[in-house]
């Protein structure tokens, strides 16, 4: 007879399958066992001893074992209340006890404290909210380890040309620095998510840009819609023309500006962007400076996007 392959499982997988506990994909539980890549992605973090590190979504703590081993506070966020029972019981009467905090909930809806560095698995279907509450947080963090689907990762690091280039990009690169750092197969993960992964490294701008980034992200949510269109058409489509309209008389307002009878908030666009020498400029090609220098000539003229 032919033999039986038979499945291998680390300890704490067993122990996990021993109280009946399945990964909820819904909570996008795939977790990360090559402990190779574990320690690869620790050691691009830069921990120091001294480092408070923030982990989202630990799972069975394979990497929350490592880190704690090597920082002096691991700060984890579960949502899974099974898993975070699993997590306590691992570091139960150890050394490990004392140096790790669990905050159990969604982390979105979460109030982060203060932490040096994140290093995270991350559940892909809150990536792009997350990177952004992690990019918001004050006080700032030193940089961020983040394993992300691959196609969302490579398009964090696309730049300006690029065919993934979009509105994620250009936010994002704002804010920070990003770096893509290796990829990784679906079977490293128990159980196999359907698409392949990627590692980046985000490092926050710090002093950040002096920019109202409500506003930045107002300005590129526009140009994006059709990233291909050139601004002059992308600002003609009437929803976007009654908001700036309405921003603009708010204005005007506060600031006891008078406003034509005859005015055309739709000409006042127009010329701006002829002014700025962007009306055939599109968003795919467009960089951060690029995208300042418009925000600048909109709001000095008034116009804004919040």
């Amino acid at each position: 007879m032919p033999k039986v392959k038979i499945e291998k499982k680390t300890r704490i997988h067993n122990e996990v399958a021993k109280q009946g506990i399945q990964f909820n994909k819904d909570f996008g539980q795939h977790i990360l066992k090559n402990p190779l890549i574990i320690t690869s992605m620790l050691d691009k973090a830069g921990l120091r001893p001294t480092d408070v590190a923030l982990e989202i979504g630990p799972g069975t703590g394979n990497m929350t074992i490592k880190m704690l081993d090597r920082v002096k506070k691991v700060i984890a966020c579960e949502i899974d209340t099974r898993l975070v029972a699993e997590l306590q019981k691992r570091v139960q009467g150890t050394p490990y006890q004392a140096k790790l905090q669990i905050l159990v909930g969604d982390v979105l809806k979460t109030e982060l404290p203060f932490f040096d560095i994140c290093v995270a698995n991350i559940p892909y279907q809150i990536s792009s909210p997350l990177v952004f509450k992690l990019l918001l947080h004050r006080p700032f963090f030193r940089c961020a380890v983040l394993m992300f689907q691959k196609e969302f990762a490579q398009r964090l690091v696309a730049k300006p040309g690029d065919k993934l280039y979009c509105r994620l990009s250009i936010n994002t690169q704002l804010l920070a620095r990003v770096d893509m750092l290796m990829k990784v197969g679906k079977n490293n993960f128990r159980p196999p998510p359907k698409v392949e992964s990627s590692v980046v490294r985000i490092e926050p701008r710090n002093p950040p840009p002096p920019i109202n980034f409500v506003e930045w992200d107002g300005l590129t949510r526009i140009a994006f819609v059709r990233k291909n269109k050139t601004l002059a058409a992308a600002f003609k489509h009437s929803t976007t023309i009654a908001v700036l309209e309405k921003n603009y008389r708010v204005h005007c307002s506060l600031h006891n500006k008078e406003i034509p009878e005859d005015f055309e908030i739709k000409q006042k666009v127009q010329d701006i962007l002829t002014r700025a020498e962007a009306d055939q400029m599109r968003a795919r090609t467009m960089d951060c400076d690029d995208f300042m220098m418009l925000l600048h000539a909109f709001n000095s003229e008034g116009i804004h996007f919040a």
